[in-house]
């Protein structure tokens, strides 16, 4: 049953093969046996997810029917999800239990999917490898001594290893993207406003979105079909109507047009990844697409612009863990002060607490308008070059990491070399188009990703140039050894 896609257990639950309690009894199982080894959890929710599966199979024998009812899946820890911990990988709210459920958690639940609980992170959705959760590192299943990418990455090393179909994450600056190019999944960030933000706790606010890892397009689609929507309590949610994204899956690929940014190929880039980024263009002409290069001018200038309003938002964004209202409080404060500087000095990692300072640095008197208004300038000519792009192009086609996946601590002494592993995903976010990665291939073993960009709003062309590619090619398919 672990092996099966959402799509074929929502068919063989139709079919009533097995129950959804069957189901998540024997992935609950698989968690407890393999989880140890890629410490993708931090919270599971053996009882809650049973009652859900039950709740389920009970709906199915009273006739209802829907592709999610009885699914089981995941949340990353910053979707806060009612009476379970919310701890966003950080110390600081390891005591939170959150009193009500984020939008995404809420829509998943009425469509009927059981949650298995928490999965890993880094703390705040600061990082690029899962490293800097309180709760330890992840670890990739298809290597345990390399990183699963981040910040997703509990999410992408569950899926990956089959302890789950599919997951939610988040994506400040690739962090859906890359980790499912680091462990063989489809990952998708929605165009910002797409998926309400409402309850999912924030880094940069203008910057995250939520989002599906499965390991295929379809899965995908079916995950996105139920979270995303407008939402009144998220005042950045968009009142846009909702394509049909099962539908648009089987449209023939004849006529697209393809970019192939200029940028994108230059140094930096691992020459063998290159090389698959090109065997899935081959791939995609048999298709019927068309391929053109473009150029994004700008896109050097992203890294220092993301890395300005990144941090610059989360200074203000997590001023709220102040050790007063909830979370982790110091012992025995001597004063008010004491108590805000012990509780955020003793809550926060390394990696949070670096972003704090740059982001405050960046809008404090004197700095403003060099850091912080010129990063915003920036974002706009990088939005702009989208925008001329998507005038000769349907999508936007090129590799979503510049590397492999890395060794677990490698980059732990250099934060800047981590940074630039965003370096083909963070303009998407700047911008906030969609975009979405997908398996194409391996290297020594290792998973290789392609990016796709589009068009704001147009999510049903990227699940479908994905899902096409993936009908004749099987690289979805692979599993890692033991798992």
């Amino acid at each position: 049953m672990h092996q099966l896609t959402l799509a074929e257990i929502a068919r063989a639950l139709a079919d009533k093969r097995f129950s959804a309690e069957e189901l998540t009894r024997a992935l609950l199982t698989r968690i407890q046996t393999l989880d140890p080894q890629l410490n993708s959890f931090i919270t599971v929710t053996e009882e809650q997810a049973l009652a859900q599966a039950r709740a389920a199979d009970a709906r199915r024998a009273n006739g209802e029917s829907g592709s999610l009812l009885g699914a089981p899946i995941g949340h990353k820890d910053l979707f806060c999800t009612e009476g379970v911990r919310t701890s966003c990988g950080s110390k600081i709210l390891d005591s939170f239990k959150s009193p009500y459920d984020a939008t995404v958690v809420e829509r998943l639940a009425a469509a009927g999917s059981v949650s298995l609980g928490k999965l890993n992170m880094d703390e705040f959705a600061m990082g690029s490898a899962n490293e800097s959760s309180f709760y330890g590192a992840v670890k990739n299943p298809w290597d345990l001594t390399r990183v699963p990418g981040g910040s997703s990455g509990g999410s992408a090393a569950a899926v990956a290893a089959r302890l789950l179909p599919a997951a939610t994450g988040s994506d400040t600056g690739g962090s859906i993207r890359q980790p499912a190019a680091l462990t063989n999944l489809t990952g998708l960030k929605p165009t910002y406003g797409r998926v309400s933000r409402w309850g999912m706790i924030a880094y940069a606010s203008s910057l995250d979105q939520g989002g599906p890892l499965a390991r295929t397009a379809e899965d995908c689609a079916l995950m996105l079909g139920a979270m995303a929507g407008f939402d009144p309590k998220d005042s950045t949610s968009v009142d846009q109507p909702l394509d049909d994204y099962l539908a648009a899956l089987d449209k023939p690929l004849t006529g697209l047009r393809i970019g192939l940014p200029k940028e994108y190929f230059g140094a930096g880039l691992d020459a063998k990844i290159a090389d698959a980024v090109m065997a899935a263009v081959d791939a995609l002409k048999k298709l019927g697409a068309t391929v053109k290069e473009i150029s994004l001018p700008n896109m050097q200038h992203a890294i220092p612009s993301y890395y300005v309003i990144a941090p610059a938002e989360a200074s203000s964004n997590l001023s709220r863990f102040d050790g007063v209202r909830f979370g982790y409080r110091c012992e025995d404060p001597t004063d008010l002060t004491d108590l805000y500087k012990r509780s955020r000095a003793e809550g926060f990692g390394d990696e949070v607490k670096r972003r704090i300072m740059v982001g405050t640095y960046a809008l404090s008197a004197g700095y403003y308008d060099a850091y912080y208004l010129k990063a915003q300038k920036i974002r706009r000519l990088i939005k702009n070059d989208f925008v001329s792009a998507f005038d000769e192009v349907d999508v936007i086609l090129g590799p979503t990491t510049p590397n492999l996946a890395w060794k677990l601590g490698e980059k732990n002494a250099d934060p800047v070399s981590a940074y630039l592993e965003d370096i083909y995903t963070i303009t998407a976010n700047l911008a906030g188009i969609p975009g979405l990665s997908m398996p194409a291939g391996f290297i020594d073993g290792l998973p290789v990703g392609v990016q796709l960009l589009a068009p704001y709003f147009q999510e049903a062309r990227l699940l479908n140039v994905a899902h096409q590619y993936q009908q004749v090619t099987d690289w979805h398919k692979q599993a890692p050894s033991g798992f």
